[in-house]
């Protein structure tokens, strides 16, 4: 009986490294592509059977890299970081002429363009939270703190503004206050996002009222591409900036190291919240 082989294209975080791990300790073989300036072959020593590393946009290798070690169904997982476009961007032919023809550089346009080349060839996309479902908590409050009356006013603002920059393709968390919108993500991330929002709330007179950061799906979110997740660096990252309330979006927000995350929100009186 031939053994599954599971392909990994890896950028950087846990996530990937996760997944390699879950699928290693159910039988599966693990092939990744380990992609330049986010994720290392290192990173996958005993878990993944064959490793390489390539640049963004090296389409074709990528494809040739699979196939050569048997791998029909692929998995995209880890950050990409949107600065890599301009840093570590080298196409090969394919590559190019699949940036030639793209009709739009939104990251959900994109991402779909490159799973359906990837079909042409026999490789399946699965859902990048495969073996990770655990980490997908339903809805409610995971600490001991629970929202207050105002929080939660606060929250059901910020969800709608998320639920709408999401869908617009710009990001998929916001910072809010009462009826203001402090910081939205873009291309710097979720962390950076926090840490800006956490530098405007400081300035302000109004330090007392709530704030809340918000991270939501997008609206008929791909789980093929693009999941939204958190862990301990996000609740490092919300101590760092004062801000004590998280909101996610339930059972599609990844929460990686879900018991160390809610230990270390706890230490810090944040309050994280399903929704």
């Amino acid at each position: 009986m031939t053994k599954e082989t599971l392909g990994i294209i890896a950028g950087e975080g846990k996530m990937p490294v996760y997944i390699a791990r879950k699928a290693a300790q159910k039988g599966v073989r693990v092939v990744v592509a380990a992609l330049k300036g986010n994720a290392k072959e290192e990173d996958f020593q005993g878990v993944a059977e064959v490793t390489c590393s390539m640049r963004l946009g090296q389409m074709g290798a990528g494809m040739k890299f699979f196939k050569a070690n048997q791998v029909t169904r692929v998995l995209m997982a880890g950050r990409v970081q949107h600065t890599s476009v301009f840093k570590n961007l080298m196409p090969d032919l394919r590559g190019a002429k699949f940036l030639a023809s793209l009709k739009s550089m939104q990251t959900k346009h994109i991402l779909s363009r490159v799973i359906e080349e990837f079909q042409k060839e026999g490789l399946e996309f699965v859902s990048s939270a495969l073996y990770l479902e655990d980490f997908m908590p339903p809805k409610g409050t995971l600490t001991k703190r629970q929202p207050t009356a105002e929080e939660q006013q606060v929250i059901d603002y910020g969800y709608k503004i998320a639920k709408t920059i999401s869908g617009l393709d710009i990001g998929l968390t916001c910072v809010v206050g009462q009826n203001a919108v402090i910081a939205v993500e873009g291309m710097e991330g979720t962390d950076a996002c926090i840490r800006r929002a956490g530098e405007l709330y400081h300035k302000s007179a109004e330090k007392k009222n709530a704030v809340a950061v918000v991270k939501v799906a997008r609206p008929n979110q791909d789980d093929r591409f693009d999941l939204p997740v958190i862990g301990k660096g996000t609740i490092q990252t919300l101590t760092d900036s004062g801000i004590k309330l998280l909101a996610f979006e339930a059972e599609k927000t990844l929460v990686l190291d879900l018991e160390e995350v809610v230990a270390l929100a706890d230490k810090n009186n944040i309050c994280l919240t399903a929704i």
